[in-house]
């Protein structure tokens, strides 16, 4: 099958409503928050999500059957790259991190009745959610592995003890799927289980809301504990021990939806760029007259093509053979190339500007601060170059057996 970088009249359809539904009614609102999108008010959800819904545009991603517009990987990119072209877009169009991730593992994973629980709820905007991995050093970060929260089996389900960090949208989510370690040791390839877990269950505890760098992620990043937190069997995602496997499931779509929302960031700051260097007069010339400034506008436009192009083909493999060994490998180097791609793109753009890209007169210095986490976020560069070489010689020692 041919990859094709045309979309279909009723994709386009959707873009096009989605490009106006941002311009004329997300730019607004973030204009007045000044992208800060951690302390937004829960009604400001609930209406931007509404006139989504009016908009026919809303939960692009997540299955017709769930209320959702089910569109594939390879469709929901320009749809997703048009949403994050405002901080709040993907937000309104409820394809936001983490509950779009999670809608994609519910759907693939959960029973029909733990989809009529959380997942139904959570495609049609009633509820949000958060998905609790990461853990405080030498707990479960870039390897997932070291995971030290554990779920103890009792006579009525389970126990559940440890302690999450950086856990996205957790302030004011409805539910966890919280992954905790069933058998093994930290340092154990598996042993993992997903348990699902209302917020208000007793032991589930938020301790902090923690100070980050970006501010766009609705509900922030916060600090959790639990406490002899006890569920039963029915709280159990899929099967006992599986929990790492349906992590990859949750973990590669993701990094490609993620990057997929950064594309509309990483056009803004050359539209705003762009405005600068064609009218602005410096020493003798128009700062657009000069060699440097045009390099680098045309390094971002290099950049950003790259990035859509290279994005395309791993949301390809991912539709085509979503369980290949090949989707880790496409879907890694994607999202490197992507997280540093966005960094460049907003960093020249902002060296263009000068002063004003420093100041808070427009958006550059926002995007500046929103962007670099990606490079950690879903996984370090330097994280998936080590998983991407250490593939490439596995490959090469096969071949010379």
């Amino acid at each position: 099958m041919t990859i094709s970088f045309e979309y279909s009249p009723a994709v386009s359809e959707i873009v096009s409503r989605t490009e106006d539904f941002v311009r004329n009614t997300v730019l607004p609102i973030e204009s007045c928050h000044r992208g800060s999108a951690h302390d937004l008010p829960e009604g400001i959800r609930v209406d931007l999500q509404n006139a989504a819904k009016a908009a026919g545009i809303f939960a692009p991603h997540a299955g017709r059957e769930f209320g959702g517009l089910g569109l594939d990987m390879r469709d929901r990119a320009p749809v997703f790259e048009t949403a994050g072209y405002s901080l709040f877009g993907p937000l309104a169009l409820n394809c936001a991190a983490p509950d779009e991730g999670n809608m994609h593992l519910l759907e693939r994973i959960a029973s029909p009745a733990q989809q009529e629980k959380f997942l139904r709820p959570l495609v049609t905007g009633a509820v949000r959610s958060c998905f609790a991995m990461t853990e405080p050093a030498p707990g479960a970060g870039a390897d997932p592995s070291m995971l030290t929260t554990r779920a103890e089996r009792t006579s009525a389900g389970w126990v559940i003890n440890g302690h999450k960090w950086f856990i996205t949208g957790a302030n004011g989510a409805s539910f966890a799927i919280i992954m905790a370690r069933t058998s093994g040791e930290p340092g154990s390839r598996g042993g993992a289980t997903m348990f699902l877990v209302p917020a208000d269950t007793p032991g589930f505890d938020l301790k902090r809301d923690i100070d980050t760098l970006d501010e766009s992620m609705f509900g922030g990043h916060s600090e959790l504990t639990f406490d002899d937190l006890e569920v039963g069997d029915d709280a159990v995602l899929g099967e006992v021990d599986k929990g790492f496997e349906y992590a990859q499931v949750r973990l590669g779509p993701a990094r490609m939806t993620h990057g997929m929302r950064w594309w509309g960031p990483a056009r803004h700051p050359p539209n705003l760029t762009t405005k600068r260097p064609a009218t602005w007069p410096v020493f003798v010339a128009r700062l657009g007259d000069l060699g440097m400034v045009q390099q680098l506008i045309a390094d971002n436009e290099i950049d950003i093509e790259a990035a859509r192009a290279l994005t395309l083909k791993a949301c390809w493999v991912l539709d085509t053979e979503p369980e290949a060994a090949a989707s880790s490998q496409i879907t890694s180097i994607a999202k490197t190339f992507v997280a540093e791609a966005v960094n460049r793109v907003v960093d020249r753009s902002l060296q263009v500007c000068g002063a004003l890209g420093v100041s808070g007169d427009i958006a550059l210095s926002r995007l500046y601060r929103e962007v670099r986490p990606f490079r950690i976020y879903d996984g370090p560069s330097e994280t998936h170059r080590w998983a991407i070489a250490r593939r490439v010689i596995r490959k090469i020692n096969r071949a010379n057996v």
